[in-house]
C-alpha cells in the first residue's frame, strides 16, 4: 500500500481531519448573522467525513453539498449522517475542490473548515467567489501566524510545508482584494488541536500499524504524526488556525 492509501486509512477513522470543535463550527455559525430557518444552499468543501457537514444539517435550514475528492470519506460521513438522521439534508460530490462544478451565483454559503491550504488561500477565495451569491458567505479556516515574529525552526517548517502562511491582517487583505467584506475571525483555541484531533489520532496509531503489520511505511507515517504533534506542542504559541468569515460585496 503507498503513503497515501496509508494516510487515507489512518484518517478515515477519525471524526476530524483537522482541527475544529463544534463550539467553534457555532461561533462562526453565528458570525455569519444566516438565518437559520431561511432555506438556503450550501458547499462544504473539503468536508472529510463531515463534522462540520454533521453540526450544519443539524443548526441551519440548508440543502447541503459535502465535498471531498476522496471517496472513502464521503462513504463514511454517509453512513454518519444517516446514524444522526440528517441524511435527508445532505448530497455528496466527489470532485477536487479547484474544478467544482457550481453554477454561477448559486451558492448562499461556502464552508471550508481546514481545507482551504489545499490550492491555496489566494487562489481559493479567488475561484469560489463566483460561485456565490452577491451577499453570501464564505467561511474558511486557515493556518495563521499569530505572533508577528517567531522561533526560525518552525518559521522554516511552514516556509517549506506551506509558503502562504501569514498573520490575520495579511489574509484577511486577501479576502478584500477578491470581493469580499470580512466581518468575523477569530483563532481556533488549543483544544481543537490537542483534544480534537491529536489525541483521537494518537488513540488510533497501535490499531493502524497493527493493520498493516508494523511495516516501515507505517511507521512512517505515524512518526510523522508524531513531529507535527510535537511542533504544535512546543509553538502553539505562534500559530494556530484561523477562522475568517466574509460576506461578497
Amino acid at each position: 500500500m503507498d503513503d497515501f492509501r496509508l494516510l487515507i486509512d489512518l484518517h478515515k477513522g477519525g471524526a476530524r481531519q483537522g482541527p475544529g470543535g463544534d463550539a467553534q463550527t457555532e461561533i462562526a455559525l453565528g458570525l455569519t448573522r444566516l438565518d437559520r430557518k431561511a432555506p438556503i444552499k450550501l458547499a462544504d468543501i473539503g468536508c472529510g467525513t463531515g463534522a462540520s457537514t454533521l453540526f450544519l444539517a443539524k443548526h441551519v435550514n440548508a440543502q447541503i453539498i459535502a465535498v471531498d475528492f476522496l471517496q472513502e470519506f464521503l462513504d463514511e460521513l454517509i453512513l454518519r449522517a444517516k446514524q444522526a438522521g440528517v441524511q435527508d439534508r445532505i448530497s455528496t460530490l466527489a470532485c477536487s475542490m479547484d474544478d467544482l462544478p457550481f453554477a454561477d451565483e448559486e451558492l448562499d454559503v461556502i464552508w471550508a473548515e481546514g481545507s482551504i491550504y489545499t490550492i491555496g488561500f489566494e487562489k481559493g477565495v479567488s475561484q469560489w467567489r463566483r460561485f456565490l451569491k452577491t451577499g453570501g458567505v464564505l467561511v474558511a479556516s486557515e493556518i495563521t501566524w499569530i505572533t508577528d515574529s517567531r522561533p526560525s525552526e518552525i518559521q522554516e517548517h511552514w516556509d517549506a510545508e506551506y509558503p502562504e502562511i501569514d498573520v490575520a491582517s495579511s489574509k484577511i487583505r486577501v479576502l478584500e482584494k477578491h470581493g469580499y467584506s470580512p466581518v468575523g475571525y477569530f483563532i481556533l483555541p488549543e483544544a481543537c488541536w490537542l483534544e480534537a484531533y491529536y489525541a483521537p489520532m494518537q488513540n488510533r496509531f497501535e490499531a493502524f500499524l497493527s493493520r498493516h503489520g508494523n511495516s516501515e511505511k507505517a511507521k512512517a507515517i505515524v512518526n510523522a504524526e508524531r513531529k507535527e504533534i510535537d511542533f504544535y506542542r512546543r509553538y502553539k504559541a505562534f500559530y494556530g488556525y484561523g477562522v475568517y468569515i466574509a460576506r461578497k460585496v
